[in-house]
């Protein structure tokens, strides 16, 4: 017999949070990561830099009092929130990238993209054996940093947000382990299939928030006694690609807007709209001068989310040259001091 969970948001409490405390001359520093797949490989290698520059090597995340993430930024943010650097989290990129997104060599690539037109293109349990090696058996719970990473629900199609708990309305996740909530948020479509965790159909954030800046600062907002322009936030992107709608695009039909490839051009569209309304929206919650956004610069040729060759030639070297151009800027408004020792409410 099939298990048929409840809605999450059947749960969800709506009414106003409790505000919890919190020192008045203290800034709430949140760090935001955008999805990308492996161009997530731009962000922990640029906050790698940023370690090595100014940590001496020490994990960013003891700077900041929430990380978020989508996706592959979503990986990135549950390896601060475990207590691993950046440096450290690069590695599933720059070492194992070929092992979760390998190539099908001269021979089988056409074998393999006729199949990938019928199912995903790549093997989920290759992810989830990279991230049983950085995780192990780790749970939500035991986190040392908030974290916030939103999924989609594909049974009842519904937004679902992991949360650490760090308000006492936050009891649901605590037990979930890093290694369910990573391959929740980074199940993107057409690359790797759905997640079922008891009876849910667990797909990529990116579906509805590829940029989770919004997610986070509301998150802060609703459950802390902090003022707007208190907070800061670094949100790092994953690259923009130039897109130009032509007439065929804006008269056309399922061909023109290329249903049949990997990444649809509207799929692209609504990420990069996404994205850029949460930015738009952050800048009037909290000023923009207390936004800082990480971005690669627009580029007119698209990287595939499975481009691991490309990205590992390009994506270091762009990380470097943008930690080399702002890093300062950083140091200025995230590095001052440490952030407070994170303290999970009780269950």
């Amino acid at each position: 017999m099939t298990y048929n969970p409840p809605r999450r948001s059947d749960g969800t409490i709506e009414h106003t949070r409790i505000k919890q405390p919190w020192p008045k001359d203290r800034p709430f520093r949140i760090l935001s990561l955008d999805g990308g797949g492996i161009r997530g490989l731009f962000g922990a290698s640029y906050l790698a830099e940023i370690e090595r520059k100014y940590l001496g090597g020490e994990s960013i995340a003891d700077h900041f009092d929430m990380v978020a993430g989508t996706s592959t930024g979503g990986i990135i943010a549950l390896g601060l929130a475990s207590g691993k650097t950046a440096a450290e989290i690069s590695k599933i990129y720059t070492e194992r990238g070929e092992f979760i997104f390998p190539e099908p060599g001269f021979v089988k690539g056409p074998w393999h993209w006729l199949k990938s037109l019928f199912r995903p293109k790549h093997r989920g349990t290759n992810l989830r054996d990279e991230l049983l090696r950085v995780f192990d058996q780790e749970v939500l719970g035991a986190a040392t940093c908030r974290a916030v990473i939103p999924c989609f629900e594909g049974k009842y199609g519904e937004p679902f947000i992991y949360k650490t708990p760090h308000h006492p309305d936050y009891k649901k996740d605590r037990h979930k382990a890093f290694v369910d909530v990573a391959l929740h948020t980074a199940a993107a479509p057409s690359y790797l299939s759905a997640v079922d965790s008891h009876g849910y159909l667990m797909l990529d954030g990116g579906i509805w928030a590829n940029n989770p800046i919004m997610n986070a600062l509301v998150d802060v907002l609703a459950c802390y006694d902090v003022p707007r322009e208190n907070i800061r936030i670094l949100s790092i992107g994953t690259g923009d690609e130039t897109i130009k709608l032509a007439k065929q695009h804006l008269e056309g039909g399922k061909l023109a807007w290329g249903v049949s490839r990997k990444v649809p051009l509207l799929f692209r569209l609504a990420c990069r709209a996404q994205s850029k309304n949460a930015l738009g929206q952050a800048y009037l919650l909290v000023g923009k001068p207390n936004v800082l956004r990480v971005d690669l610069d627009e580029r007119e040729q698209h990287m595939d989310l499975d481009d691991v060759w490309r990205a590992k030639q390009e994506l270091p070297n762009f990380a470097r040259a943008q930690a080399e151009a702002n890093g300062l800027l950083v140091r200025q408004m995230f590095l001052d001091t440490r952030a407070d020792p994170y303290v999970a409410c009780a269950a």
